[in-house]
């Protein structure tokens, strides 16, 4: 005997009640969790839970303190016919640590005018070059960089140029480096310094696992 269509009408609601829900559920998954975006500087996608946080750069520098490591020049673009970095030995020197400012001198064969500052002072951090002749006096060009900014990439810290910096520029006509952000990395075995801008990227990478003899005093120290 053939069932009536009522009948048959109730035993297709639980086959319609699943072609229903089971989409809605799957698009609720996806609204709950995005996937991470890729970060553009490096092509690989970063959740934040391995973002650098401003506390982490200083916290990584301190137990080196006292050392220095060699490094080479590992992307020039473009590379200038002047390169003061040639043929030269590369030298940072994690030599003065406090509570809120390390010091860092990056030594380009003799010459010994060159000295990373970080500091945070708990409303501002910063990163800065202090470069000074070889009587101890400031050069021109001075005490520029910029502030932190968060990256999504672990182990990575950027520093945009700030306002003081991109004055500097401006006064002494070098405009071309307004846009410029610095950057650091470091793991157990690399510390990386970066500088970019649009047409420009320079990045000296140093080995933290062979520490090498320190170097002098920088200028002015």
């Amino acid at each position: 005997m053939k069932p009536s269509l009522p009948r048959r009408r109730a035993d297709l609601l639980p086959i319609l009640a699943a072609l229903v829900v089971a989409p809605l559920a799957l698009a609720l998954s996806a609204c709950a969790s995005p996937a991470a975006k890729p970060d553009p500087a490096h092509g690989a996608a970063a959740p934040a839970a391995a973002a650098s946080h401003r506390s982490g750069l200083l916290d990584r520098l301190r137990p080196l303190c006292g050392q220095a490591f060699a490094g080479r020049v590992v992307v020039d673009t473009p590379n200038s016919a002047d390169n003061l970095f040639a043929g030269k030995p590369l030298v940072m020197h994690v030599r003065e640590c406090g509570a809120n400012e390390i010091r860092v001198p990056f030594h380009v064969g003799d010459d010994r005018s060159r000295t990373w500052v970080l500091r945070d002072d708990g409303a501002r951090f910063n990163f800065k070059h202090d470069h000074r002749h070889a009587d101890g006096s400031a050069d021109t060009m001075t005490l520029y960089g910029g502030d932190w900014r968060q990256s999504l990439v672990a182990g990575r810290y950027e520093f945009p140029a700030d306002d003081e910096s991109k004055a500097l520029f401006g006064k002494l006509d070098r405009a071309v480096s307004i846009p410029n952000v610095w950057a650091i990395e470091i793991d157990a075995r690399r510390f990386v310094y970066e500088l970019a801008r649009p047409g420009r990227l320079f990045r000296v990478e140093f080995d933290l696992t062979q520490p090498v003899p320190a170097p002098p005093p920088p200028w002015g120290s």
